[in-house]
Formats: C-alpha cells, sequence, structure tokens
C-alpha cells in the first residue's frame, strides 16, 4: 500500500495446538485511511486482533509501527505504543462498577505518570473533554452498569478515543448503536483519518462499508484473500473473497398462517406509549424492525415475562398469557435468545453441551441425577443443525468465535419444542454465511410455534420474515408482508416519519 503505511503485519502465523488459525497474515494499514476487514466467524479476525492489542503472542512474523519493531507485551503495552482496540464485547472496554467520567479517564488514573492523589473535579474536567470530543451526551456521574447497551458502547468507544491512538482497530462497532449515534461515530472516523490516524474497522454491515471504507481486505481460513480498493470498492466481490463462493441473495417463500399461537391486544409498554394489537400465526416468522431505542427489547422482555405491560392483555394458544417471570414463560413454551450473549446469554466458563441444556435441566434429569448422555447427544444435533464450528459438544464456551457462540445460544432454544421463540438481534456479531445458517434453520423448524425476530437491520429482516412490523415510540406503526414492500413506505416508518399508527393485521 504504498510509503503511506503506518501499520505494517508480514507473515503473521498463529497456531493453538496442532490447529493453525493465522497461516501468513500480511496486511497494511495508511495513515488516514480505513482499512475494512471482512472474514467469515471462525476465519482469525479475532486472533488477528488480540495479536495485535497485545493479548496474544504471535508464532511467526513481523510488526512494525511507523517503522520500528511492534512486540506489545501487554493490552496496556499496545496501548502506550499507539495501538487502541475497541473489541466487539461492549463490556471488555468498560468497567461496569465504576461511573462514566472514571471509565473515560481510568487509563489516564491507573497508567504511567498517573498522580498519588484521586481529584474527583479533574477527573470530571477531563472527562467532559472526552464527552465532548466524542459528542457523547450522557450523565458523567451515572454508573456504566445502569446505562443501555448501545451507551455503553458508545462509553468504550470514547475511552478509545481519549488514547489519541495511531491506529484504531474497531471491532463491529455499530452493532449496538441507533443510526444517529452510528452517524457520531462515522464523524469521528473521519476526523480521525484526518489527523492521520490509520484505522482498522471489522465489520459485515454493508452499510457502514459503503460509508468508510477506502479498502477491504478479506480474510478466510487464517489468510488474506482479497484485496480490494480504488474509487468504485468491489463489495460483492469482497464477500465472495471471504466465503469463497458466490453469495446469492436468498428469497423468502412467504408464509401465510391460518392458525394464531399468540395474541396481544391493546398493549401498552409505558404509560406515554400508544396502543397496539398483534397477532402471531403458528410456523410464522415475524420481524420487528426500528431504530434503537424504539420499544424493541422492551415489547420482547415484555412478551418472556423479564417487565410487565402497562395495559393490555395477552393469550397464548387461546388462553389467558401474563408470565410474571421468565421462568414462568419457558415453563408455558415462550423462549428467548436474549440480545447481549456475554451478559445475558453464554456462560463462559461452560462447556458447549453445558451451555445448551443449561435452562432445561430438569428434563435432562431423573431422581436429581442428569442424563449426561443426552445433553450431548441434543448438543450434537444442535452443532450439526446449525453448522457450529467446533471440535466437538465439550469444547468450552470461550473457545469459539463470537458467530460460533451466537449459534450455540439459537441452537440452546432450538433444542426443545416451543410455542413462541423471541429472538432479539440474534444476528448481531455474526458473519453473511451463520446468518443464513440461523435463518434458514429459524425457518425449516418454524412449524409448531410462532417465531417474533426483533432486528435493526432491514437486510436481515428480508432474508428471514414472512411479514415485517415497525416499531416506533414504543407501538407498532407499520406492517408489510415481505413480498413487494413499499420501501419509500418502510423507511419513512421506521424513520417515525408516519402520521398515524397503523394497527397489525390479525393472523386469522
Amino acid at each position: 500500500m504504498g510509503d503511506q503505511a503506518v501499520f505494517r503485519i508480514a507473515g503473521v502465523l498463529k497456531s493453538f495446538g496442532a490447529v493453525p488459525v493465522l497461516r501468513g497474515v500480511d496486511l497494511d494499514l495508511r495513515a488516514g485511511a480505513v482499512t475494512v476487514l471482512m472474514g467469515a466467524n471462525g476465519a482469525g479476525k479475532s486472533t488477528l486482533v488480540r495479536i495485535l492489542s497485545g493479548v496474544y503472542p504471535r508464532d511467526a512474523g513481523t510488526i512494525t509501527l511507523s517503522g520500528e519493531a511492534f512486540e506489545p507485551a501487554s493490552p496496556a503495552d499496545a496501548i502506550r505504543s499507539g495501538v487502541v482496540t475497541v473489541h466487539q464485547n461492549i463490556n471488555d472496554g468498560v468497567v461496569a462498577d465504576l461511573d462514566v467520567a472514571t471509565n473515560l479517564t481510568l487509563d489516564r488514573l491507573s497508567g504511567k505518570g498517573a498522580r498519588l492523589f484521586f481529584n474527583p473535579r479533574r477527573v470530571r474536567r477531563e472527562a467532559a473533554a472526552v464527552a465532548s470530543q466524542m459528542g457523547l451526551d450522557i450523565d458523567l456521574s451515572a454508573s456504566v452498569a445502569d446505562l443501555t447497551l448501545a451507551d455503553r458502547q458508545m462509553v468504550a468507544i470514547a475511552r478509545a478515543m481519549a488514547h489519541e491512538p495511531k491506529v484504531l482497530i474497531l471491532d463491529e462497532p455499530t452493532s449496538s448503536l441507533s443510526s444517529a449515534e452510528a452517524e457520531r461515530l462515522f464523524a469521528l472516523v473521519e476526523r480521525l483519518k484526518a489527523r492521520g490516524v490509520a484505522i482498522l474497522y471489522i465489520s459485515h454491515r454493508m452499510s457502514d462499508i459503503r460509508r468508510l471504507a477506502d479498502s477491504i481486505v478479506s480474510l478466510r481460513d487464517g489468510r488474506i484473500t482479497g484485496r480490494f480498493e480504488g474509487p468504485e470498492l468491489d463489495y460483492q466481490g469482497a464477500v465472495n473473497a471471504m466465503l469463497g463462493q458466490q453469495v446469492t441473495h436468498s428469497t423468502v417463500v412467504v408464509a401465510d398462517s391460518s392458525s394464531v399461537i399468540f395474541r396481544a391486544d391493546d398493549l401498552r409498554l409505558t404509560p406515554s406509549s400508544r396502543p397496539f394489537s398483534l397477532a402471531l400465526g403458528d410456523g410464522e416468522i415475524v420481524a420487528v424492525t426500528g431504530l434503537v431505542g424504539v420499544g424493541k427489547t422492551a415489547l420482547a422482555e415484555t412478551l418472556f415475562g423479564a417487565r410487565q405491560p402497562v395495559a393490555g392483555r395477552m393469550s397464548l394458544d387461546g388462553r389467558a398469557y401474563a408470565p410474571a417471570s421468565p421462568r414462568q414463560a419457558i415453563a408455558d413454551g415462550v423462549f428467548l435468545v436474549a440480545k447481549d450473549r456475554a451478559t445475558s446469554g453464554i456462560v463462559a466458563d461452560f462447556n458447549l453441551y453445558e451451555n445448551v441444556s443449561l435452562p432445561f435441566l430438569p428434563r435432562y434429569s431423573s431422581a436429581s441425577v442428569l442424563n449426561r448422555r443426552a445433553e450431548r447427544s441434543i448438543a450434537r444435533r444442535q452443532i450439526a443443525d446449525l453448522g457450529i464450528v467446533c471440535r466437538g459438544e465439550r469444547d468450552e464456551m470461550s473457545t469459539l468465535s463470537g458467530g460460533n457462540q451466537q449459534k450455540v445460544m439459537v441452537g440452546r432454544w432450538l433444542s426443545q419444542p416451543s410455542r413462541l421463540l423471541i429472538l432479539d438481534e440474534p444476528f448481531q456479531g455474526v458473519d453473511i454465511a451463520a446468518r443464513r445458517d440461523i435463518g434458514n434453520k429459524l425457518r425449516q423448524s418454524a412449524s409448531g410455534r410462532a417465531t417474533i425476530v426483533f432486528l435493526t437491520e432491514l437486510d436481515e429482516a428480508f432474508e428471514v420474515a414472512d411479514r415485517i412490523l415497525v416499531m416506533s415510540e414504543h407501538t407498532i406503526t407499520g406492517e408489510h408482508r415481505n413480498d413487494r414492500i413499499d420501501m419509500d413506505r418502510l423507511l419513512a416508518e421506521i424513520a417515525g416519519r408516519s402520521a398515524d399508527t397503523m394497527g397489525t393485521r390479525d393472523a386469522s
């Protein structure tokens, strides 16, 4: 990439035991440019990021920063050298028990040259400066644990910005951000480019890539398989190089159901929101889309008994349904694939089959004795059905890539029959191939239950749903059959420009 390359990676190899993960990666990052790295789950992206951020040592190869050898002994060493990473797992970038101001200045407080005495006024002043640079509109005194997922992501990114990096690595940074928050991030990336920062941006979201990429690099099976530059980037070519095959757009054969499984009437999620009704049919997959913060997760949690509606009534199979807790919802056959797998999903210290069986242990027990053979058998079936990349069901979850962890979470709730399956952002942080695997499995197994999927990305909704509902201000504002959709109307509803709240049709 010429003399402008500030960060050069040459012939990097990494294996875990006898398993090679990186097989000679060559990658140059230019000053003042955004290089997008695309790779399927298990391609080696996370391992490469951990090497660059000082978490793992490399087995072979060289890395130079501004012409000097880059040999970080730890993440803190990498940061001091000017290579700063915002990891995909938000909790790696924030300390939940501290307030926002302390998080934004934490590295200055604990690093070399830190002052002996803690000065709350100075901390708040420095945090305010960081927040202003980022355009972060959050109460600096608020505990990070009390923030939304999107706000925690913004704090993690803002904390990284405080280091004034030479190289910034962003790993799926917009996965939890609203459109407005993503635009703030994009604006900041543009400012960093103007200051000569080299940026490695890991994403599968075409909206991000089209907005920011100066070049695209595809990674497959630990090797760089494609480089794409120039004024007209070959996005399709980059995806094909990432997957090693031609990708075709999936087409949904829309299912119409005549049998209602779940119904909500005059449901209100907040005191100020307008009531809405919906019906979900047997074998039907309904996607609910809208911007971050419009109430999608609130509706998912209400259906799952994790929060109570302000008003309205729900029914399941014709009987009143008012779960007082998730435990009761599960007993009634209502399952939820939660949005934040790191805090609400996986148990990293458990192996794969233990994670799959966790909510259903009584079903695997007899006289208080677990049937481990049955647990492992069910897990092996999910591994095969969802294409989970692993050595076997005994693998610890922490050894799996993020996309394969997500497949395990979906497989957990598909391992037992349900009447209503709720999925909140099930494709978050997974590549295009994994997204297709999950979507295909949802459609293949849809008969015998109703399925509702909460999604921010429209492409994901088009790939999996029979109907698409739009949420705005904690109510349903639009409905579309996934066939010849009026895109202007759909986008206007998502943006909140629809004048009237539209009731959803009954599945009956």
